[in-house]
């Protein structure tokens, strides 16, 4: 469940981290099918919305959660956001599911105190859900511009591949 992060906003589907994380789990050995459940532009509100329909379809065992960014570049409540994520992540494991939260950083133009604000939602969450966790999923990428498409949000095709390693940081454990 993601936003345009995940959903490989301005490179193809094929290359979007996704993608390569199917391909990755497929060399592996490993017997998952990822479903790529991202819609660009998705709020954690969106995605909350679509879950149950997800999990009763899909009946997912692992469930990667990449929402709030755009919660944030919106500058909605702080305290909404959490509560979706909240939310999302007890429905997942009540499912049955395994959740790995991907955390997000806002730009610096944002201010320090929100931007802490936001970005200690995921830590708070994962320790309160006992859910696996990686604290910035684009960490070593957004920082640096030339990962970057132009809007300066999103990652271009050729840093996929980094994505998909901070990613697996925090998916590998849950595989076993």
């Amino acid at each position: 469940m993601g936003d345009s992060l995940s959903a490989g906003y301005g490179i193809s589907k094929e290359e979007a981290w996704p993608s390569l994380l199917q391909q990755r789990l497929t060399e592996r050995g490993h017997a998952y099918r990822v479903v790529n459940a991202s819609i660009s532009g998705d709020t954690t509100h969106g995605g909350l919305k679509r879950l149950l329909k997800t999990l009763e379809r899909e009946k997912p065992q692992i469930v990667i959660i990449e929402l709030g960014a755009n919660d944030g570049l919106r500058g909605l409540h702080l305290q909404d956001t959490e509560a979706n994520l909240d939310t999302m992540v007890g429905m997942s494991q009540d499912a049955g599911a395994k959740v790995l939260l991907l955390g997000i950083q806002l730009p610096v133009n944002y201010g320090s105190t929100y931007r802490e604000r936001f970005s200690s939602i995921y830590a708070r969450l994962a320790e309160k859900r006992q859910a696996a966790l990686v604290p910035f999923f684009l960490e070593g990428i957004a920082e640096t511009h030339t990962m970057m498409q132009p809007d300066g949000l999103h990652p271009k095709a050729a840093a996929q591949p980094a994505v998909l390693e901070n990613v697996w940081t925090g998916l590998a454990p849950l595989l076993k």
